[in-house]
């Protein structure tokens, strides 16, 4: 059914000053609360979106409003040519929570910055410059993180790039080895490919890469930008493949939404010479108490653990589907890709005519982020709504 095109006063004057790089939705978003999101017309529908990974906690947290209210009130902006109370409480308790000997931290506004942060400290800590990553693999659109992006279509307008990167299948015990050398600084890697289809690894994969890294001098990055903080039904998804990076990449949900990103080192990396890199509103007190709280409240409420159970009943609901137009159906805690044989977005455009709002991953990839407080009617809403749209579009 095609959708009626509205034009609200709101998306005109937005249309009118953006810089049009975004593809927008005839959606106009107001408010949240949970698990859910109200349009401008008071409609609600159940978010499946998670500010794009952003939102685990959901949205309007209590946690978070009061964190920021309290923090707002006594110091927003503090750089890090000071020491501050707020940003030293939370690099403690964000080391102690992250596996291995991750016990630094540089923080910055977002993944792209913990990516293009990751790569500069490898480099500067090995003395070597090749990159090895992964297709289908995607780490942000900087210069950095584009070189190590693979998909054409993001890299293609900004040739040439930062030279020295390797792409490499996904999963490919071979071709990792292949690729691998004593002139390699560091491979790069997501624990579950998310925009590239929301792919898992192979446990031998992710164990044979932090194996060959140890074997060449090379230190082993982990992207946990989306699988973070709860998402793949453990705090960080290397938790479950029982591998320790040497650098992790944060971001997204790491704040309860705020703007943040943190990327973690291990004893590998070398003591980083002074000014080798910055960022002025990085670990900020007002950033900084929100992520604390965030970081409280997945581990009070046990919301890993939710994800986790959560997530096997959403995988099973959505494998009982019988239908030819799907592929496959994969993914790990609440991080869920459904491959389709066809285009996704007349389904994402039914879903949000039935109330849910979900994203692609690739052409052919329905993903769900869903915030990890939805409630479990919610998500058999969904799962219910997947199965009508997929035998009715």
């Amino acid at each position: 059914m095609p959708q009626t095109i509205t034009t609200s006063p709101i998306i005109t004057l937005e249309s009118a000053h953006t810089s049009g790089v975004y593809p927008k939705r005839d959606l106009t978003i107001v408010r949240g609360q949970g698990a859910h999101l109200w349009d401008d017309q008071g409609r609600r529908y159940i978010d499946c979106v998670g500010g794009q990974g952003a939102a685990n906690l959901g949205h309007s947290h209590p946690a978070i409003v009061d964190a920021l209210a309290r923090q707002a009130r006594t110091l927003i902006s503090c750089p890090e040519i000071f020491y501050n109370d707020v940003r030293a409480q939370y690099l403690a308790e964000l080391t102690a929570a992250a596996p291995g000997d991750l016990n630094r931290a540089f923080l910055s506004n977002s993944g792209a910055e913990a990516i293009e942060a990751a790569l500069k400290f490898a480099r500067i800590s090995t003395g070597r410059r090749q990159i090895v990553a992964a297709m289908r693999g995607f780490h942000g659109r900087t210069m950095g993180a584009l070189s190590a992006t693979w998909n054409k279509k993001y890299r293609g307008p900004f040739l040439p790039l930062v030279p020295d990167f390797t792409h490499i299948p996904y999963n490919n015990l071979a071709a990792l080895e292949a690729a691998i050398s004593d002139a390699t600084a560091a491979v790069l890697l997501e624990p579950i490919q998310g925009e590239g289809g929301v792919r898992p690894a192979d446990p031998a994969f992710l164990q044979a890469a932090r194996a060959l890294c140890d074997e060449h001098g090379a230190l082993l990055i982990l992207d946990e930008i989306q699988t973070g903080f709860g998402r793949s039904g453990r705090l960080f998804a290397s938790q479950r493949y029982g591998v320790e990076p040497d650098i992790m990449a944060l971001a997204k949900s790491i704040a309860g939404g705020l703007p943040m990103g943190a990327t973690l080192l291990g004893p590998r990396v070398c003591d980083l010479p002074r000014m080798v890199h910055g960022s002025t509103f990085g670990g900020n007190p007002l950033t900084a108490a929100a992520a604390r709280a965030t970081l409280r409240v997945l581990q009070e409420e046990r919301l890993p653990q939710r994800a986790a159970r959560l997530g096997e009943m959403m995988l099973a609901r959505l494998r009982r589907i019988e239908s030819p137009r799907i592929r496959a159906v994969r993914g790990a805690g609440l991080m869920i890709g459904v491959e389709l044989k066809s285009k996704v977005g007349p389904v994402l455009r039914a879903l949000q005519e039935r109330g849910v709002l979900a994203l692609p991953a690739g052409a052919t990839v329905l993903r769900l982020l869903p915030p990890l407080v939805i409630a479990e009617e919610d998500l058999n809403y969904v799962a219910q709504a997947i199965a009508e749209v997929i035998r009715d579009v």
